[in-house]
């Protein structure tokens, strides 16, 4: 019942930005969670960020901090992941994804985002950071 769609992604030079989106849709109750993660070149698939739609709670991951931003547009119920300055090393495909409704975002009291703390995935998206 509960899907995942995301968008945005695409190809960039060093330094500059892009935008993802992400609605998740079914739910019955604004009480939710969504995460961000990212599937690097020799780094496996790691979570980066996540927002409590429940309570409004707002994780990034230290090393991203300054250069990424999560937040949502609460009339379209929409997840941003606003990302500036970006770099090579940022290449790869980025996962919008939810918890199946328990609301939680992990932040600093659990650390990054957990794959298994998320039930349902949107479908990927392609960011390439090259010159």
């Amino acid at each position: 019942q509960v899907h995942v769609v995301q968008s945005g992604g695409g190809s960039v030079q060093p330094g500059g930005s892009l935008r993802l989106s992400c609605q998740a849709s079914g739910y019955t109750r604004d009480y939710y969670a969504i995460g961000w993660f990212r599937q690097t070149p020799g780094k496996g698939r790691d979570g980066i960020a996540c927002i409590s739609i429940s309570d409004g709670t707002r994780y990034v991951a230290d090393s991203l901090k300054g250069r990424f931003t999560i937040s949502r547009d609460n009339a379209q119920k929409t997840v941003f992941l606003q990302m500036n300055n970006l770099k090579p090393e940022d290449t790869g495909v980025y996962y919008c994804a939810t918890d199946g409704g328990h609301g939680f975002c992990s932040g600093s009291y659990r650390g990054d985002p957990q794959e298994y703390e998320y039930e349902i995935w949107g479908q990927g998206t392609q960011v390439t950071v090259s010159s």
